[in-house]
């Protein structure tokens, strides 16, 4: 049965980072368009992440031995929040910061612990993720990429979908099999740390409906990797990914995806219709499932301090926040053509244009809102 989360406050430790992070943000940002903003985790930027790992803001609670910050999870809620909340460009190092280090330090030799995860801290290495395939949907167990052994390491054939930043990444940690077929299904599976410089390896991006391109395809044509490529037990990828992923679905990236538009929304209203009831009641709303929210991830993050791998509490707040991030973007943009779009500053209808184009793929990163539920589902003794 799933526990209880519990009402966790941010201890002051944490909290005394915040005042830090803002002067840095109100500083970098201050240019920045709410429609530059609005993409946040997708806004790729390798010199503000540079910036941010000079600071020791990258790997904030991965230790020191390995150049993070020492910190607890915590300070990194505390910083996630307030980086995502004012939109800053983080896609580079979001990835190989939040999953790819934490992987390698659980599960890596000491030599890939090394070499990989003091480059993340600083922002000079970045990483993509290799699960989704053509063909397997969300069946992740159903991938068909394949390692097989050869005298000087690994022999790699296969193809990986959906790859975020893989046309601007220098590593990919990828779940392959190793053994068996597809119908073993979680039997034979392993993971692979892939340098995509190497001979053999494609990468097309893949443009999205707002013109972006944050997805690509990965094609691995015969490619030699070394013994030490593997990352962990051969045969244990499925373990291991799992727990990766209650690492992507707990953060606060899975509340505040829509929040730039809703603040830039705010502005508006306070300005311009501060008598629109109707619209002050929505924003009421909208307040009211971000607190419940954040009050819950911010449980989730007490789990991740205590050393607990909340998969099923981390599905259920990435689960609800999906449905708000989703619900912003078509509530704010009813209001506004029943208030008259003349009314309506270019910046906004820009924002809400981005965010309303790029909503309907939230519910489909770390998870889609089925899988999610089949989970908690059973997190609740239900199937």
């Amino acid at each position: 049965m799933i526990d209880a989360l519990s009402l966790v406050s941010v201890p002051h430790a944490a909290e005394a980072l915040r005042a830090e992070v803002r002067a840095f943000l109100d500083d970098t940002l201050r240019d920045m368009p709410p429609e530059r903003r609005a993409q946040s985790w997708l806004g790729f930027d390798a010199d503000f992440s540079k910036a941010l790992g000079q600071r020791g803001w990258i790997g904030l609670a991965l230790p020191h031995e390995y150049g993070g910050g020492g910190r607890d999870a915590f300070a990194r809620f505390v910083l996630v929040e307030e980086l995502l909340s004012r939109g800053a460009p983080v896609s580079a190092h979001w990835i190989a910061e939040r999953q790819s280090a934490p992987v390698i330090l659980r599960y890596g030799t000491e030599e890939q612990k090394r070499f990989y995860v003091p480059r993340v801290c600083s922002g000079d290495l970045f990483f993509c993720i290799g699960m989704s395939e053509p063909q397997s949907g969300s069946d992740l167990a159903s991938i068909k990429t394949r390692a097989t052994p050869t005298p000087g390491g690994w022999r790699l054939k296969g193809q990986k979908v959906w790859t975020t930043n893989a046309h601007r990444s220098h590593f990919m940690i990828a779940l392959v099999r190793t053994s068996g077929t597809a119908e073993d299904r979680h039997d034979g599976l392993s993971q692979f740390v892939i340098d995509l410089t190497l001979p053999g390896i494609t990468v097309r991006p893949i443009e999205d409906l707002t013109g972006g391109k944050h997805f690509s395809e990965v094609f691995f044509d015969d490619v030699e990797l070394p013994h030490d490529a593997l990352v962990g037990q051969e045969g244990s990828g499925w373990k291991q990914v799992t727990a990766e992923l209650a690492y992507e679905r707990s953060g606060p990236e899975r509340i505040y995806s829509s929040i730039v538009l809703f603040d830039t929304w705010l502005d508006h209203l306070r300005c311009e219709r501060a008598d629109d009831e109707a619209s002050i009641v929505l924003a009421g709303r909208i307040v009211g499932h971000l607190a419940t929210l954040r009050s819950m991830s911010v449980a989730v993050t007490a789990k991740v301090n205590a050393g607990d791998s909340p998969m099923v509490e981390a599905s259920l707040v990435k689960d609800l926040g999906t449905e708000l991030e989703q619900f912003i973007p078509l509530a704010i943009g009813d209001a506004i053509a029943s208030a008259s779009e003349r009314d309506a500053p270019a910046e906004l209808l820009r924002t809400l244009t981005y965010v309303t184009q790029i909503a309907p793929t939230y519910s489909l990163r770390g998870g889609t809102r089925e899988i999610l539920r089949s989970l908690i589902a059973r997190g609740l003794g239900l199937r």
